[in-house]
């Protein structure tokens, strides 16, 4: 006997999930699990639900935040179809299976079979699973892999800033999964909505051996902590101290963004001397003034190529101005990050 593949439908359409929903329930082998109507609902969903396959209606595949659910299926190795639209799929979904919910349940079958055969989202990153007890993230195909004693000592007094936006979320990922349980205190800021904060959060958490945290007034930069800061409600600043203290402070737009990657690291000003600052892919100039004051303080600063970069704004805004230090591709960001917050961080040239 097949074993029975759980679904989860995603569609704004009532009419579309009436009709498939119809068409699937006749097939033994399928399982629906539940549907949601927006990104928001499919985040959670998805989370709680763990299914083997997605079916998206294509009003999703623009909206800003799709590539942070994205992300979640190739973390948690989840194949993904569209329906059918009249709309253009973005250039990166045109290679993507479509599912006619029209079709007989003999095809309906057949073309979740074909897409279950070769699947459109890997699981190319690390997932909850991959976690060993001891609590490190273990190797992960076609991403750089630290060996336990090929490191020096991490500096005590060290701490990596990072800001991202477009593109940002599978950056993360990369850099994040290379980090160990007990990486220098890191503190984030991506843009991101409100709404998909927490889903972000968890996805990160999933794929990093050190803890993942909402940035929140009063929460403490400790060896072994990430906070992130998206969709906080306000600007994430640092207070300086052993370990830093992070507060989370309404404000206006700064660089067209709340929070402000610039804003987190002009409050590192004051501890710049500690300080190692990465941008990585994103629209815009955020964080690349900033960046500048950093540097000029005494911080490390280094910033994601174009050739690896989704949006080559943020990053490109830093080079040119000579904020960033040096380029470089995205698998390279996090073993660089964590070697030179070592007793003895080595030279490195642009590739």
């Amino acid at each position: 006997m097949s074993p029975i593949i759980p679904i989860v439908l995603v569609t704004s359409s009532p009419l579309a999930l009436a009709r498939l929903a119809r068409g699937l329930g006749d097939l033994p082998q399928i399982r629906l699990c539940g549907n949601a109507s927006d990104l928001s609902g499919a985040y959670v969903l998805v989370e709680r639900v763990e299914p083997r396959l997605v079916i998206l209606g294509p009003e999703l595949l623009h909206h800003p935040d799709f590539p942070g659910l994205l992300a979640m299926f190739r973390v948690m190795g989840i194949t993904w179809m569209r329906l059918p639209s009249d709309i253009a799929a973005p250039p990166a979904m045109t290679g993507v299976p479509v599912l006619d919910p029209g079709q007989p349940a003999a095809a309906l079958s057949q073309s979740i079979t074909a897409a279950l055969a070769h699947p459109t989202a890997q699981g190319i990153l690390p997932s909850a699973s991959a976690i060993s007890s001891a609590g490190k993230a273990l190797p992960t195909p076609g991403l750089p892999t630290i060996a336990p004693g090929s490191k020096s000592r991490t500096r005590p007094d060290r701490v990596i800033l990072i800001g991202s936006s477009t593109g940002g979320i599978d950056a993360l990922l990369r850099v994040l999964s290379v980090f160990p349980p007990d990486c220098p205190p890191t503190a984030i800021v991506q843009h991101t909505g409100a709404a998909f904060s927490d889903s972000l959060i968890r996805l990160l958490d999933r794929c990093c051996a050190a803890r993942v945290l909402p940035a929140q007034s009063g929460g403490l930069l400790r060896p072994g902590t990430v906070i992130v800061g998206a969709g906080c409600g306000g600007h994430m600043r640092l207070q300086s101290g052993n370990p830093p203290q992070v507060q989370v402070v309404p404000g206006a737009p700064v660089a067209g963004h709340v929070p402000s990657v610039d804003e987190m690291f002009r409050s590192a000003l004051p501890f710049a001397s500690r300080v190692t600052a990465a941008l990585l892919t994103g629209m815009g100039r955020d964080g690349a003034e900033g960046m500048l004051d950093l540097r000029r303080a005494g911080a490390d600063t280094l910033a994601q190529d174009e050739a690896t970069s989704v949006v080559y704004g943020m990053p490109r805004a830093a080079w040119e101005i000579g904020a960033a230090r040096i380029r470089l591709p995205i698998d390279r960001i996090g073993p660089e990050l964590l070697a030179r917050c070592a007793e003895r961080p080595p030279e490195t040239t642009e590739l």
